[in-house]
């Protein structure tokens, strides 16, 4: 059962490394001097792992403090939500900048590129 779960976590970590490339790579930018990171392996690694232990940690007291916004824009505002986790790890992360804009759009194709592995993936138990 350890298993398995940890076979997801190291799926999910490689989906998100791989969506951030994506992402930060489409909308993102670095600053001056540092376009050597842009071919670094562990700068999307540490943005997979970052974006994901932010999920699990900030992303739902962020949901629950939403709540009512939520509710009133019948689920839009959730966009939103997503749009600030990513923005988070984008602060985090060294050299690295993104527009709001940009967050939005990185928000929507990583949610497209979790719904495709989440169909392709089986649930763990």
């Amino acid at each position: 059962m350890v298993k398995r779960q940890m076979l997801s976590f190291l799926l999910r970590w490689l989906v998100s490394t791989v969506a951030m490339y994506i992402c930060i790579n489409f909308f993102g930018s670095f600053r001056e001097g540092s376009e050597m990171m842009r071919s670094s392996f562990w700068l999307y690694a540490t943005a997979g792992l970052i974006f994901s232990i932010i999920n699990t940690v900030v992303k739902p007291i962020a949901t629950i403090i939403a709540l009512p916004m939520i509710f009133l824009t019948l689920g839009l505002f959730t966009i939103l939500v997503n749009a600030a986790m990513i923005g988070l790890t984008i602060w985090i992360l060294p050299d690295v900048q993104m527009t709001f804009g940009g967050a939005i759009c990185s928000c929507l194709l990583i949610s497209l590129i979790n719904f495709l592995v989440n169909l392709a993936m089986p649930d763990v138990k």
